[in-house]
């Protein structure tokens, strides 16, 4: 069976992962879609609504950083299985909430599963596929399904927006909390998923024999960093590490504002609205477009290229004279670039360069600090996004991105001495 074969025969495994990904996407953006309704329908304070927002933010973060730990403690598969079920407890909370604190612990609830999940989600994948270029073309396929929850939730939102009091976000929740429950049912019984695990367990044993270095899921992160190949490994983690850290401060703060722009440029809220689904529909084409190069050494071409229009929509953006279409194209043209070169190529970079056993504490630890960082820069970013200084702050963004895209490219020659794309390529 030739790898073509195999992706599509692994297809609905990378399915059941990727709606975690939905859901993952679904939470933030259904949550800040909500927020306003919240507020009114159990008559919130300003100051409870940002904590609550901070509070899902922080939350996901933890989750992120507790993946590996919760990974050994009960296990890759069953934590995989189960962290749905508690990802929907959270929503159902939500959903019958009578007050604020109720909301408060349902969103933590929530948020702790996200964070968990996403790192699980990608590393079973890894864990099952029987060879690296069939595990990025699954894994970056899983990027597709992160646009497709933004998308859902905006238009769910849009939807219930004129229900009465909390009607509304309690809908946009209630069907979270549906999808999540479904994903859970279908991980823990699906048969054709057990025989990939089970697969997926003589695949690394295999692999384990063979291998200088034991990786016991005890000790791996100690033996990742100290064995005779620490200079690849802490080369290949620091670059992704500096990769996604200056890439993800620019996505969430720059996702947060994109409409505020849009306004200050004379555009009316439904216009700024509409071009935001749309815009949402040109990231989804761009996804899917590096999805299908993600298991070739292709993929670094996207990522030049995405990285170059990047910087250019950010400091086109900068010298712009703010009239309302060269700024719709600045962040059509950035929407293009973050998607096929952003958290797709990360995902792939992290399932790829570190053993099996390390992946979920790897990236469970990247994308904890991550989001810690993100949050900590969202008490700033209103200063950012006034008129007198939003110029200045897309030539800082211009810079994020370059320190970003020299990362990636360290990256990419580090895979290259190392035998990474040889490897690929040899998979063909």
């Amino acid at each position: 069976m030739d790898n073509k074969q195999l992706v599509s025969k692994y297809r609905p495994l990378a399915a059941a992962a990727g709606i975690g990904s939905i859901l993952g996407s679904g939470i933030i953006v259904g949550l800040s879609a909500t927020i306003t309704v919240w507020q009114k329908g159990l008559a919130l304070t300003n100051s409870q609504v940002g904590i609550i927002s901070a509070a899902l933010t922080f939350a996901i973060a933890i989750g992120g950083f507790l993946s590996g730990t919760v990974s050994k403690s009960f296990g890759l598969i069953r934590s995989f299985n189960w962290t749905n079920f508690f990802y929907a407890l959270g929503t159902l909370i939500c959903v019958f909430t009578p007050n604020y604190l109720i909301l408060l612990l349902g969103v933590i609830i929530t948020g702790l599963a996200s964070g968990i999940d996403l790192p699980l989600s990608l590393t079973v994948i890894s864990h099952d596929a029987p060879n690296e270029k069939v595990s990025s073309s699954l894994v970056s396929s899983t990027q597709i399904y992160w646009q497709i929850g933004i998308f859902i939730s905006y238009i769910c939102s849009f939807i219930v927006s004129k229900m009465a009091g909390a009607s509304g976000a309690r809908v946009v929740f209630g069907i979270l909390t549906v999808i999540a429950a479904i994903t859970w049912l279908w991980r823990t019984s699906s048969k054709k998923f057990k025989e990939f695990h089970t697969a997926g367990d003589q695949f690394r044993a295999d692999e384990e024999s063979t291998s200088d270095t034991k990786m016991s899921s005890s000790s791996a992160l100690k033996i990742l960093f100290a064995n005779n190949n620490k200079h690849c490994y802490l080369g290949l983690f620091c670059g992704i590490f500096i990769f996604y850290i200056f890439w993800n401060l620019l996505a969430n703060t720059f996702g947060q504002f994109q409409t505020f722009t849009l306004v200050q440029a004379h555009a009316s809220q439904t216009f700024a609205t509409g071009a935001g689904i749309v815009l949402n529909f040109v990231g989804l084409a761009a996804v899917t477009a590096f999805s299908s190069v993600a298991s070739s050494p292709k993929r670094n071409t996207f990522f030049v290229i995405g990285m170059i229009i990047q910087a250019a929509a950010m400091f086109g953006l900068a010298i712009s004279s703010h009239a309302l279409w060269p700024i719709v194209i600045a962040i059509g043209c950035y929407n293009i670039g973050n998607n096929i070169a952003g958290e797709a190529i990360y995902k792939v970079w992290t399932q790829e360069s570190f053993p099996v056993e390390t992946r979920a504490s790897i990236q469970g630890f990247m994308n904890g600090f991550s989001r810690f960082a993100c949050g900590l820069f969202a008490f700033v970013t209103p200063a950012l996004v006034m008129p007198n200084v939003i110029r200045y702050t897309m030539f800082g963004f211009t810079a994020l991105i370059i320190i970003g895209f020299i990362a990636g490219l360290c990256v990419i020659a580090l895979e290259k001495k190392y035998g990474i794309i040889q490897n690929n390529k040899k998979e063909d």
